[in-house]
């Protein structure tokens, strides 16, 4: 395994120095990293780097394929618009977390800020997951369009949300479960609850065990069963907006 010491290293000779490592060797330990941006961005399958400290903006944005596992928070648009691929997020992330993702699994152990999971989108068998082991801010799935968010809320304090106000605003399409039955303010007006499936079921039981074991969290007393699913009114919620002919 190839270790790179990224203290006092530029986020462009960082990327660099990943991409000469990567033609010798697949597997990648990335130290001391402190806001540099852009790692892992576009790298293929097979390639999978360990990330000790704080990534910067855009890590692994049109990531097509590999798997990061960050120890520590990550800053904002993590996942920007990946296609294939695997992050772990062994703390808390920023904003717009999985922006415009199209395919992959996001998982991180804590909380995300406001926006996360906007313009996720899918397309055939590519359907991008997100799972937040805590809370998100406010416009979590804004603008969705596929894939899922699942928001766990491990940890609340009383009387502390799940998430912010206008979940699901401009949703028109994908599906975002939530440990929790937060008061209907919380929701745009463009996303409904529906009913928990037993496809929903199974789905949500893969991804909750995967966030298990890799964090070690014992959640044997989470009730599947409970957790609220909201999904798009409509597929086109703007459509009186545009001319037609």
């Amino acid at each position: 395994m190839k270790t790179i010491d990224a203290l006092n290293t530029s986020f462009g000779d960082l990327n660099s120095l990943i991409d000469d490592a990567i033609k010798i060797d697949r597997n990648i330990t990335l130290k001391n990293v402190f806001g540099q941006r852009y790692i892992g961005r576009g790298l293929l399958e097979e390639v999978k780097i360990k990330i000790y400290g704080t990534p910067g903006n855009d890590m692994a944005v049109y990531m097509d394929g590999a798997e990061l596992e960050v120890f520590g928070n990550g800053q904002d648009a993590i996942g920007n618009t990946m296609n294939y691929g695997k992050i772990v997020i062994h703390g808390s992330c920023g904003d717009t977390l999985g922006y415009a993702m199209r395919g992959g699994e996001i998982y991180v152990e804590r909380d995300v800020g406001y926006r996360a999971g906007i313009h996720m989108k899918e397309y055939k068998e590519m359907k991008p997951v997100i799972v937040v082991g805590g809370k998100a801010g406010e416009f979590l799935g804004e603008y969705m369009a596929g894939g899922a968010i699942i928001l766990l809320g491990l940890n609340l304090v009383k009387d502390e949300n799940i998430t912010g106000r206008f979940c699901g605003t401009g949703m028109h399409g994908g599906v975002i479960y939530l440990n929790e039955t937060p008061e209907k303010y919380n929701f745009g007006k463009e996303a409904v609850k529906a009913e928990l499936s037993d496809e929903d079921i199974v789905f949500l039981k893969k991804h909750i065990d995967f966030y298990s074991k890799t964090f070690k969290k014992d959640l044997n007393r989470l009730n599947i069963k409970l957790f609220s699913k909201y999904v798009a009114v409509n597929k086109n919620p703007y459509s009186n907006m545009y001319c037609t002919y």
